[in-house]
């Protein structure tokens, strides 16, 4: 790629502008399709992950989920790629590092990433064309949207009911309280405007949407004149031009896109509302109760008014230190701040919310009072020079640092950039925060100014709800009742015509889903594209200190871990380590309160945490090994304040501190208690696996469902003073056990700090006195399991798992083929497609030595574990498709080689080493997945997944006992 060509434009585009970004090492290019006023903004970059990104402005004006369901069913065939499938069959065609779509509040979006520019090439082929020339077929919007069935299809004398994947998805999504919280509070802090509805959609509205609606909304929704099209990596704009004028943009016109944008009208007071939320029938009522305080503020994209706002939240929110956190920490007027906290700036008009969970009714006005005497005390006080300095600090961090472990670094990038680009900001202010810090260190010079903000965003914003959301052990059944009433009046009405129909409509789907298309239609890569190995990051080792060090482009940063071997711990011990994990960097530290010491935290480092890891041997799972984790990260010019916070975090970690430890045991309670309906396929499969191997074990105690009930009990148990002692002196002493434990030191930075980090690491840390203790031990486990969950829920998720083999086992490579091979061939269709659920798979755990069958928001139970056993009959009786099996292998590889942050490839790098993953053991293991055949993944499924032996747990709502009871389940309360 010359430089001329790098610099040169498209004719069918206008280059708006060019800026280079320092601190990312990126030029942002901003472009205008001249025919259609399609805008395009390109983040060059030398990084060879690719990333592509269409949006279109989506304004939906009800709460039926058109843009949702339009989102699904876009990527359901196209004009070029007439197939059913798309979407997933790509996903299986493709070496891609990411590859979704979004739907926003007001934007839906259709991103992908890859580093192979041939299936970078391929996957933009499909996109665009699934978005600008959809199929938007009937059937398709029966499947993804929502439906009309009989309870047995092909049966008119069964009961009518709902089916559909983004229904189950969106009643699977609503079940969560936090969600509820969050639809209730913007409906009511934006009465006029697309904000007001769910954009995913409400369960009893999407069954009122009309396919008819969504060929409308489509129509005027997805022109290029409504699309922004963004770029990141080293593929010149240029070039994404010509593919984008010959691919779409040539054979479109300019259109006026009419969209209801407009800012909210103002209150002028505040007001209250108080709302119910579904819990299991039976279920405790009180300590359940959600109160949530929002705000409207100013424009989000209107770049001073953005970082004025969040500095504000930082200064009220942060940690535990800032005065608003603080207060909500220590109130009783709830158990925990609520999981809403802080600024959203991704609507319009940004809100500020703040509040707290495990309430009671009627506590509206106490929170009121709180909230507004802790403001007018920070409005009275102002804030530190140093606290506002930290603040800046953190937000310089955040600009600085290069992501990408969770998401594609260039994906972050321009989903930051979008909320402006959608309302009319400039996205390049918001990249390039350097000269708006700049400008917020002089402002903060000026100690009224904070004040000032405290005063004008909140103390005198009349446009202020307040939310009561409170629990209802009876709603869930009233919501069921009349949906049944509703459906057999419905049925009642049928003629004998109307019924034959809809039996005839799901016959047609049924047929649909059977069909196989030709695939050969799309294009794909092939085993030739996958790299034979990738390099690993060079680790230096030192020969006299126990340190690694890692040389990594990490854009003025440094990393810093501390790694112990975990000591002999008792049971009830083991079962606390998570929570002394957690409160290790919570509490105090010396003669520093846990106050003090979070504001230090924030002043010298971008955070410190802490984690337990535990691995089975590559050749054995039975035998575990586990390491305590002391990690941290800076600005450069930190890094030896960074050094000496973990030394002083280790050496002198205080467990003296009851209410903060009591004020984080309630914290870790509310989490967990939330994960259940985001993570339930996770939790649930956890539990099935949980007498497989002890690793399983250990993560189901320590991180599943078993330590979602342990945290409430134990949660409920220190209102008693003499437990609460007995907590912290527990956790002291594990603390005290663990300082016993050989160190070692992790290093990861730019090449100019290794040396003199190092250098630090010699002077503040002694050479360690290990004291000899006896080794940390988990007994071998080996049983079957078969579990149901109950919890309010209105959706299941179920598992099955099987015990097999560990990482360099011979067998461990096809096990993991099969797991994409079922769920390509086999489980996608029968459990999302025809059963409805959001999602389904199975997968081949080898650090634990589990394969795992699971499904997710599944309107089904018997019905879908059965469906795993006929996925391994399909298996065995069916003739499959050398490409098939190729493409479960391109799913393996594309997994092994996500690319990660450039700290993150050291640490992952390490933690590899540290268990005995060699590059030599990796390189075997992907040979072997190369290797793999057809024969291969019938013998391992007959040799390892024998019906008769697997586990199975569920996650499911009380109404569900009597079947579950009937079917075998041992039965818990969540």
């Amino acid at each position: 790629m010359t430089k001329n060509r790098d610099q040169a434009v498209h004719p069918a585009f206008e280059r708006v502008r060019k800026h280079r970004i320092e601190t990312l090492h990126i030029d942002v290019e901003e472009y205008r399709h001249r025919k259609t006023g399609a805008t395009h903004l390109h983040l060059a970059s030398e990084n060879d992950e690719n990333v592509f990104f269409v949006a279109l402005r989506t304004f939906p004006m009800d709460s039926t989920g058109v843009a949702h369901i339009l989102e699904h069913t876009a990527l359901c065939g196209s004009e070029r790629y007439p197939v059913r499938d798309p979407f997933f069959m790509m996903i299986r065609r493709s070496l891609n590092t990411f590859m979704n779509a979004f739907t926003s509040s007001d934007w839906t979006a259709y991103p992908f990433a890859t580093k192979n520019r041939k299936d970078f090439d391929n996957l933009l082929s499909v996109y665009l064309d699934s978005v600008f020339f959809s199929k938007l077929d009937e059937m398709d919007f029966s499947q993804e949207g929502h439906r009309l069935e009989f309870e047995e299809p092909d049966d008119p004398s069964t009961p009518l009911v709902y089916r559909g994947v983004v229904y189950n998805e969106m009643k699977g999504a609503m079940s969560a309280p936090t969600a509820q919280l969050w639809q209730t509070l913007t409906s009511h802090l934006f009465p006029t405007t697309t904000y007001h509805y769910n954009s995913g959609g409400e369960p009893s509205h999407i069954t009122d949407l009309r396919y008819d609606d969504l060929l409308r909304f489509y129509k005027h929704h997805y022109h290029p004149s409504n699309a922004i099209f963004a770029t990141f990596g080293n593929i010149p704009a240029i070039e994404h031009h010509e593919r984008f004028e010959s691919l779409v943009l040539s054979r479109f016109d300019h259109l006026d896109v009419e969209l209801p944008v407009h800012d909210e009208k103002r209150f002028y007071a505040p007001s209250r509302v108080e709302q119910a939320y579904a819990i299991s029938e039976g279920e405790e009522l009180s300590h359940k109760t959600h109160i949530v305080m929002g705000w409207l503020l100013g424009h989000s994209f209107e770049l001073e008014k953005n970082l004025e706002a969040h500095l504000l939240a930082n200064v009220l929110l942060e940690n535990s230190a800032s005065p608003l956190m603080r207060a909500l920490e220590t109130t009783d007027i709830g158990h925990a701040p609520s999981p809403m906290l802080g600024l959203e700036d991704s609507n319009r008009e940004m809100t500020f919310v703040c509040g707290i969970e495990g309430s009671e009714p009627g506590r509206a006005a106490d929170l009121e009072k709180l909230v507004e005497d802790t403001l007018d005390q920070v409005a009275r006080e102002g804030v530190s020079q140093d606290r506002l300095e930290a603040i800046l600090h953190q937000l310089e961090l955040h600009q600085r640092e290069i992501t990408g472990d969770q998401f594609p670094y260039g994906l972050q990038l321009i989903m930051s950039s979008i909320s402006p680009m959608v309302h009319g900001g400039d996205p390049v202010e918001l990249l390039d925060l350097e000269p708006v810090l700049a400008n917020l260190r002089e402002k903060i010079k000026d100690p009224d100014y904070v004040p000032n903000l405290v005063r004008r965003l909140l103390l005198d914003n009349p446009h202020r709800v307040t939310l009561t959301l409170r629990p209802d052990d009876k709603m869930d059944q009233r919501e069921q009742a009349a949906v049944a009433e509703a459906l057999a009046e419905r049925k009642a009405r049928l003629s004998e015509d109307e019924a034959k129909a809809i039996v005839d409509r799901a016959a047609a789907l049924e047929a649909r889903q059977q069909r196989k298309d030709d695939d050969t239609i799309l294009p794909k890569v092939d085993l030739g594209d996958v790299p034979l190995q990738l390099p690993e990051p060079e680790a230096r080792e030192v020969e006299d200190f126990p340190a690694t060090l890692y040389g990594q482009g990490t854009n003025g940063l440094v990393y810093e871990q501390v790694v112990l071997p975990l000591p002999a711990l008792s049971d009830e011990d083991l079962l606390l380590l998570p929570l002394y994990t957690m409160c290790l960097t919570e509490v105090g530290c010396g003669e520093l309160d846990y106050l003090a010491m979070q504001d230090r935290m924030s002043a010298e480092s971008g955070g410190v945490t802490a984690f337990s890891i535990a691995k089975g041997r590559i050749d054995d799972v039975q035998d575990l090994s586990g390491y305590l984790v002391i990690s941290g990260k800076a600005l450069a010019r930190n890094r030896d304040k960074l050094t000496q916070l973990l030394r002083d975090i280790f050496e002198s970690a205080r467990f003296d501190e009851k209410a903060r430890i009591r004020e984080t045991v309630a914290q870790v309670r509310a989490r967990r208690e939330q994960s259940v309906t985001g993570s339930g396929h996770a939790l649930a499969m956890g539990a099935a696996a949980q007498g497989l191997s002890p690793g399983a074990r250990l993560a189901f105690r320590l991180g599943g469902l078993s330590a979602i009930k342990g945290i409430k009990a134990l949660d409920d148990s220190l209102s008693d003073e003499k437990a609460l002692e007995n907590l912290c002196d527990q956790l002291a002493g594990i603390h005290q056990r663990i300082q016993g434990q050989a160190r070692q030191f992790l290093v990861v930075g730019e090449d100019d700090q290794l040396d003199p980090m190092l250098e630090t690491l010699r002077t503040t840390w002694p050479k360690a006195t290990t004291i000899e203790t006896e080794g940390w031990e988990v007994p071998p486990v080996n049983e079957t399991v078969r579990q149901a969950w109950l919890t309010s829920t209105q959706v299941n998720f179920c598992a099955k798992a099987y015990s097999t083999v560990p990482i360099d086992h011979p067998d461990a490579a096809p096990l993991t083929v099969l797991g994409g091979f079922l769920r390509n061939g086999f489980l996608h269709r029968a459990i999302r497609e025809q059963g409805g659920a959001y999602g389904g798979g199975a997968t081949q755990d080898s650090v634990n030595g589990t394969f795992r069958f699971f499904s997710y928001r599944d309107p089904r139970l018997l019905d879908t574990l059965d469906d795993f056993d006929n996925a391994l009959s399909w298996l065995q009786e069916t003739e499959h498709d050398p490409q098939t099996l190729e493409e479960a292998i391109l799913g393996v590889i594309g997994q092994m080689d996500k690319p990660r942050s450039p700290a993150g490839e050291a640490k992952h790098a390490f933690q590899n080493r540290l268990f005995g993953r060699t590059p030599e053991q990796q390189k075997r293991f992907r040979e072997r997945v190369l290797a793999v055949t057809i024969e291969d993944l019938k013998r391992v499924a007959t040799d390892w997944l024998v019906p008769e032996k697997a586990s199975a747990a569920v996650i499911a709502s009380p109404q569900q006992r009597e079947t579950l009871e009937a079917a075998g389940l041992e039965i818990h309360e969540l």
